[in-house]
């Protein structure tokens, strides 16, 4: 067990509840969970609520289907969104915690995840989620 973690924050051009509600709509998951080049999301569902449960499949050119599914913690739109975070590289109690600040110019997107096996899992992770929250702001 590791203590590991990243944050990583993005300014994004759009008002807070737009932001916080792309990560609770399948369409929008769908779009933008992307943590690499050539991938897809062939499905994404959301249950929206604390204690709902959400499901990710990101599909990769050589990897195939890696199934990322969690739980929904916290949901205080548009300030703050935390759930847990299950895949084939996470460890258990990995959580993500996203929070939203009102900026000038939109949203300040601070993510934040722990618990990671290893540094090198932690660093891929901080790729793929910089690459999903670029991904986010071309959706939107």
């Amino acid at each position: 067990m590791t203590d590991l973690s990243l944050e990583i924050t993005r300014a994004i051009p759009h008002p807070p509840e737009r932001v916080f509600d792309a990560w609770l709509e399948p369409e929008m998951l769908a779009k933008f969970m992307l943590p690499g080049p050539g991938m897809t999301v062939p499905e994404a569902t959301s249950d929206a609520k604390v204690g709902g449960r959400f499901r990710i499949v990101m599909r990769a050119p050589e990897a195939g289907d890696l199934p990322h599914e969690g739980e929904y913690k916290v949901i205080d739109r548009p300030n703050r969104l935390q759930f847990t975070w299950v895949s084939p590289y996470s460890q258990d109690d990995s959580t993500v915690t996203l929070d939203f600040t009102p900026t000038d110019k939109g949203t300040e997107l601070k993510l934040h995840h722990i618990r990671f096996p290893s540094e090198e899992s932690r660093n891929n992770h901080e790729g793929g989620w910089t690459a999903i929250l670029v991904a986010l702001e071309a959706a939107l």
